[in-house]
């Protein structure tokens, strides 16, 4: 039985996708604090880059978790399918 090739990240790809989350969150939180408006109005705005933040995070474990979960049903599935074959013999005479 072989198995599956699995996908690996490089060093260099985490930490460009580690940078590119700081730089951003970093940029927009400069932004917000030296925008020329009322203090409820930069309060307002950083509750809505948390909440994309946060979300995003969440959104993706989900996708995460749910790739492993198909992973892992069709591992068992084919663990199921190569049972059965090596049960199968066709030659065998049903008396």
């Amino acid at each position: 039985m072989t198995k599956p090739v699995q996908p690996s990240q490089t060093g260099a790809f985490y930490a460009q996708a580690v940078a590119s989350f700081g730089i951003s969150v970093t940029a927009m939180a400069i932004g917000l604090i030296y925008l020329p408006a009322e203090a409820w109005v930069r309060g307002f705005l950083a509750l809505g880059l948390l909440y994309v933040v946060t979300s995003t995070v969440v959104l993706c474990k989900v996708v995460r978790d749910r790739q492993e979960l198909a992973g892992m049903t069709n591992r068992v599935d084919q663990a199921r399918l190569d049972k059965l074959l090596s049960e199968h013999d066709p030659f065998k005479v049903e008396v």
